[in-house]
């Protein structure tokens, strides 16, 4: 029985601890895009990020006309 004069008390801390870990992760945006990476990883990322530009090389370079 004295060992629940230990037990109660911690849980309630452990409780405490885990609400405010939880309240701090929806306070930084942890769970504002739940969707976005699971649809990123579908996503075909073959095309280039930046779009080539006319005169330019594949390096980003402007060609070199000589």
């Amino acid at each position: 029985m004295d060992i629940l004069y230990l037990l109660i008390p911690l849980a309630v801390v452990i409780m405490i601890v885990a609400v405010a870990a939880f309240m701090w992760a929806v306070k930084s945006g942890q769970y504002e895009d739940l969707e976005g990476p699971a649809h990123r990883i579908l996503m075909d990322d073959d095309d280039p990020r930046i779009p080539k530009q006319p005169g330019r090389g594949a390096d980003g370079l402007k060609d070199d006309p000589s």
